[in-house]
């Protein structure tokens, strides 16, 4: 079963994060400032931390494109970061291509997110992907 309004079923969201502790927000609302997009959120937590977090949001791809990767392909992080970020880039490039509107394309974005952050693992990713396009198949081990 498709979801109405979406091409292959799926829609890809894309954001940009930076999370600090919420004592730190003024850190944050001097990124948007700096930036001129995006926006800043609370994020409550419910576990036994202490503290609140605070993030800074920027999920407009032509904030992203024009604005935020720029900026960190100007400026590279120098962190461990580093690899996730040129791998969120290479995302948000093939999404600005119009490759997250078909199947290889969406699998290819797919490919790339599961080894970033988090990295969930293959199955797990095409588990869900598959619930809303049952065709496609798991090729990898």
């Amino acid at each position: 079963m498709s979801r109405k309004g979406y091409k292959i079923g799926w829609q890809m969201v894309h954001r940009f994060v930076v999370s600090q502790g919420s004592s730190s927000r003024a850190c944050l609302e001097d990124l948007k400032r700096f930036f001129g997009v995006g926006r800043v959120y609370a994020n409550p937590r419910h576990d036994n931390h202490r503290e609140h977090m605070a993030q800074f949001v920027v999920n407009r791809r032509v904030d992203l494109v024009e604005t935020i990767v720029p900026f960190c392909e100007k400026h590279p992080l120098r962190s461990a970061k580093r690899m996730d970020f040129e791998k969120f880039a290479r995302c948000v490039s093939l999404a600005e291509e119009g490759a997250h509107l078909v199947r290889e394309g969406l699998v290819e974005i797919l490919e790339i997110a599961e080894t970033m952050n988090h990295r969930k693992s293959r199955r797990e990713l095409v588990r869900i992907l598959r619930g809303h396009t049952p065709e496609v198949q798991d090729t990898g081990s």
